[in-house]
């Protein structure tokens, strides 16, 4: 197990933003973990926080309690049916390595969450998705520690999942660390390719397989979102809003290309992205804090830029998204 103390976070914040932990833990198995909640740390540095990869953070300074991290990255198959199987997976995995791995395999249910940054025990806990796919989907169960050293395994349904939601990012936050996670692939892929022009793509090259999916998902991720190591960014910043479908008819008469993709009979989801860029903020600054110029979601550190830079930048879009179309978008990313 891996302790220090004033420990740089650099390398573990995709923002770049140079932090420092008052302590710094890193465990490799699930009784590292069990041992250290048992010391005592926790309640002497009075608080913590759990991460993955760091690719929904931004912090605003110095964190002067525990940052904890998972180097648990296993994988085991632990049952093998003649459709399915089930997979479990140790929270430090990195995520687009898993879904490498499962495609090689032939195992479908994640190919269109390839090129997401993080690992898994965060894909539990945020409910990534992609191109019409969410990893709720795919997840059988959760095995999980609270900080008192209890282990528990949650099932699908005690998740509770909503869009980019669970029960571990609101009742239970700071409650639980995620160990493992189990996910149900199948043997005979079924495509999902009606989002975007992800399907011409992918039939630009014959007919649909797991591989021709995820090369096409990298694609058109590269395409349009920075490499951090390159320009710090956190990925998409705003989750895109669910708004009354009376409310996006109103818009729509107004604004005829705003999109939108059906929830329910009552709701739509309005691209953010799409918000902000017709707001007419892709490619401004604020100081060091920019909006990525290919792609509105994305805020982006352009050098030197302070957590409370990017924050100042994303609450000027949020009011002015608000004041123009009445709509309330909000961060995805976490501010510490």
């Amino acid at each position: 197990m891996k302790r220090q103390e004033n420990y740089s976070l650099l390398e573990h914040n995709t923002f770049g933003m140079d932090v420092r932990a008052a302590l710094f833990v890193e465990y490799d198995t699930v009784d590292e973990l069990h041992a250290f909640l048992q010391a005592g740390d926790l309640a002497r540095y009075g608080s913590y926080l759990h991460i993955g990869g760091g690719s929904n953070l931004l912090f605003a300074g110095d964190y002067e309690g525990v940052v904890m991290h998972s180097a648990m990255r296993t994988l085991e198959v632990v049952e093998d049916a003649d459709d399915h199987v089930l997979v479990r997976v140790g929270s430090g995995y990195v995520w687009d390595d898993f879904v490498a791995y499962c495609v090689h395999q032939g195992w479908a249910g994640v190919e269109n969450l390839s090129a997401i940054p993080g690992e898994v025990g965060a894909s539990a806990v945020q409910n990534i998705g992609a191109y019409g796919v969410e990893v709720k989907d795919v997840i059988a169960r959760v095995e999980a520690m609270a900080i008192d050293g209890t282990s528990r395994t949650f099932t699908n349904e005690e998740c509770h999942y909503g869009y980019r939601d669970s029960i571990f990012k609101r009742e239970l936050r700071g409650k639980y660390i995620i160990t493992h996670v189990v996910y149900q692939l199948e043997k005979t892929p079924t495509y999902r390719l009606d989002y975007g022009d992800l399907r011409a793509r992918v039939e630009a090259n014959g007919e649909p397989t797991l591989q021709a999916v995820r090369d096409a998902v990298t694609v058109i991720r590269d395409s349009k979102l920075p490499d951090p190591k390159v320009l710090g960014n956190a990925g998409s910043f705003f989750t895109n809003p669910v708004v009354l479908r009376s409310q996006y008819e109103a818009l729509k008469e107004q604004y005829p290309n705003i999109p939108s993709y059906p929830i329910d009979e009552e709701h739509v989801k309005v691209p953010a992205g799409w918000l902000i860029d017709s707001a007419g903020w892709k490619g401004r600054a604020l100081g060091r804090a920019a909006v990525h110029d290919r792609q509105a979601l994305v805020l982006v550190n352009l050098g030197g830029a302070t957590g409370q830079e990017v924050m100042t930048l994303a609450e000027r879009i949020c009011e002015d998204i608000y004041n123009k179309y009445g709509i309330l978008i909000t961060p995805e990313v976490n501010f510490i």
